[in-house]
């Protein structure tokens, strides 16, 4: 039996909700559904972004709308014209049964004489952004005084934007008798003034903790030097091949530069900044749905909009002006119960917000380093060796065989391999071996995020178990700890990708290590760990960080080379990686050599059909340092 059932929603909203295919209410649907349902109240709901909210909302508010009053019944109001337009279709989803109910979305960049029309051809719920909102209401094309209903959506974020003067004038046009609903992620004091002066005795539900993070988002940062925050940002991007991810900025400016020199460095990329048109924003929008965005530059006001499933991370390039902001960000990811990890890149200055934050969110951080070149590489030959194996064959190419195996003939199956992942793996090595480590060793650490130094180095491992099997950093190494019988300290520097991960411990326990786990199984499938050929750069004494081979894709590593070059991101589907592939041309990388119609990308990067490498070589061969890498191409 479907939960929504048992929650008291009429029979016509269950038939949507099946046809949705929820199954079980989150937790603030399942606390706030059945109140709402059974009286008229105020209520205050406190849970974070991607918990349900719009449903917890939504589906009473439809339950208790009179379909035969053609008058305003309800007003939500959210901060941004994306999320204005999202709960919309979300409603008119929700009530696709209910016969009589019309909902109208009311949003700047968009006609208002079109918006008024609509809403004088009777719309029972309006769904407004507070500065278009309030606009309607001074020209008298809207009429909220008769409302029953008021729901402001992302209550924090809308006052963090400056819309209380908005909020204030839109409320006292309203009834004093109607139910007034307010979602918020966090409860500052100005969402506490609205709720003291607007609603009388609120309900209150609280997920989690007040003003904590989700759960099912863990927290990591870097420490760099000023200087080394855009490479740092590539390297984390080249250590992680499966990222789907939205990068924060705090200004349109540093949005729009970071996406460009992203798309320059071969990476799929593309800002979304309020200096967009509304074409512009819904193009961006559709192409990061469609995933042929790998990593979207963002700022906070532009982001609010986005209800994307599946973003694997969230990108603190620099952290906001506001540390309560820091909640929103990383609810992003860890949607709808899936796991998710939100990165913040900090100098040494910045260094003393992670605590900040971390009294905010009621969780911790994890202190890590960025990745070495040797890192990288071993990462990325891993996961080009999973999507080797998880191909699905196209029995097509049994048809030239023959000529291959012609070419192939007298190759082991071992010179084979190596021969494969050579075509990359030695450009790879050759361009980044002069580079430099990162890591911000003379910007110090934070003393108690390591309890005890390690003075006999560190030995790292490779398991084969991953995000695929719902683990992430924190749940692998609680299942290590536990499996090893190992202390709180024991494991340490646990990266997990999707369908391997490493971690290191001291050297005195890795008999122990090797010969436990290799001796489990987990869901039917054999464990399998081996020692890594590097330490990861995970000793305890943070001044002792190995250096690398870099992380600068630069056209030329694992990565995510978008000319078909690399093991990666080829999303024509012409590379041995794990890009993201599509069928569709996109306009933020080049197509067969297309021109590039998108303001975002400054470059383009020609297609080799048919070749799985370039033979072309850098242009700047004597030095490969990070701030001097070659550029990749232009076409003006």
């Amino acid at each position: 039996m479907n939960k929504f059932e048992q929650l008291g929603l009429k029979e016509s909203l269950n038939r949507a909700i099946i046809d949705l295919g929820f199954e079980n209410p989150t937790e603030v649907q399942e606390k706030a559904i059945p109140m709402l349902l059974e009286q008229d109240t105020d209520l205050v709901a406190l849970a974070q972004t991607g918990t349900g909210k719009t449903a917890a909302f939504g589906f009473p508010l439809i339950h208790k709308i009179d379909a035969d009053n053609r008058n305003t019944q309800a007003l939500i109001l959210s901060p941004t014209r994306e999320l204005c337009l999202q709960i919309t279709n979300e409603i008119k989803n929700y009530s696709k049964y209910e016969k009589g109910i019309n909902v109208v979305a009311i949003y700047g960049g968009a006609s208002i004489t079109e918006q008024a029309r609509e809403i004088k051809r009777g719309a029972q719920i309006i769904v407004a952004t507070p500065g278009r909102m309030q606009d309607m209401i001074n020209r008298g094309l809207v009429n909220i005084t008769q409302i029953d209903y008021c729901v402001l959506d992302e209550a924090d974020e809308m006052l963090n934007m400056g819309f209380y003067e908005d909020i204030v004038s839109i409320l006292s046009d309203t009834p004093e008798e109607k139910s007034t609903w307010l979602f918020s992620a966090t409860m500052p004091a100005e969402v506490a003034r609205i709720a003291k002066k607007f609603m009388e005795n609120p309900i209150e539900i609280t997920v989690g903790t007040k003003n904590s993070g989700s759960a099912t988002v863990s927290h990591e940062f870097y420490l760099v030097n000023a200087r080394d925050r855009y490479e740092a940002l590539k390297r984390l991007a080249d250590a992680n091949p499966d990222i789907f991810s939205v990068v924060f900025c705090r200004t349109k400016r540093d949005t729009q530069q970071v996406a460009e020199k992203l798309i320059e460095d071969g990476y799929n990329a593309a800002a979304l900044h309020g200096d967009l048109s509304q074409a512009q924003r819904d193009s961006v929008m559709k192409s990061f749905r469609g995933r042929q965005i790998q990593m979207l530059v963002a700022t906070d006001v532009a982001a609010r909009g986005i209800d994307v499933d599946n973003v694997t991370h969230v990108v603190n390039y620099q952290l906001p002006d506001e540390i309560e902001t820091y909640n929103h960000r990383s609810g992003r990811t860890g949607r709808a119960g899936k796991l998710g990890t939100s990165i913040v890149i900090v100098t040494k200055s910045e260094l003393r917000k992670i605590s900040t934050i971390e009294k905010i969110i009621k969780q911790k951080f994890e202190e890590k380093t960025i990745p070495s070149g040797i890192e990288i590489c071993e990462i990325q030959l891993l996961h080009l060796a999973n999507k080797i194996k998880d191909t699905e064959v196209d029995h097509e190419i049994d048809n030239y065989l023959p000529a291959i195996n012609n070419v192939l003939e007298g190759l082991t199956k071992e010179e084979l391999i190596k021969k494969m992942v050579s075509v990359e793996f030695n450009r790879f090595i050759n361009y980044y071996k002069k580079t430099r480590d990162l890591s911000a060793q003379s910007a110090g650490k934070r003393e108690e995020r390591e309890p005890r130094e390690s003075n006999g180095g560190a030995v790292r491992y490779f398991v084969n178990i991953g995000s695929r099997d719902d683990f992430d950093w924190m749940q692998l190494k609680d299942f290590l700890k536990e499996t090893l019988d190992l202390g709180r300290d024991d494991v340490y520097k646990v990266d997990v990708k999707e369908g391997f991960s490493f971690f290191n411990t001291d050297p005195e326990h890795t008999d122990k290590v090797m010969e436990i786990l290799n001796n489990v199984t987990l869901g039917g499938r054999r464990i399998n760990v081996e020692i890594s050929k590097n330490d990861g750069g995970g000793r305890r004494d943070h001044n002792g960080r190995s250096g690398g081979f870099g992380g600068d894709r630069g056209g030329r590593s694992f990565g995510g080379d978008r000319g078909g070059r690399s093991f990666g991101g080829d999303r024509s589907g012409k590379s041995f990686g794990g890009g993201f592939k599509s069928d569709k041309p996109s306009r933020f990388s080049s197509d067969k050599g297309g021109s590039n119609e998108s303001k975002f990308s400054r470059s383009e990067t020609p297609r080799r059909e048919g070749k799985f490498t370039s033979e072309r070589a850098p242009r700047r061969s004597e030095s490969f340092s990070d701030q001097s890498r070659p550029k990749r191409p232009r076409k003006d």
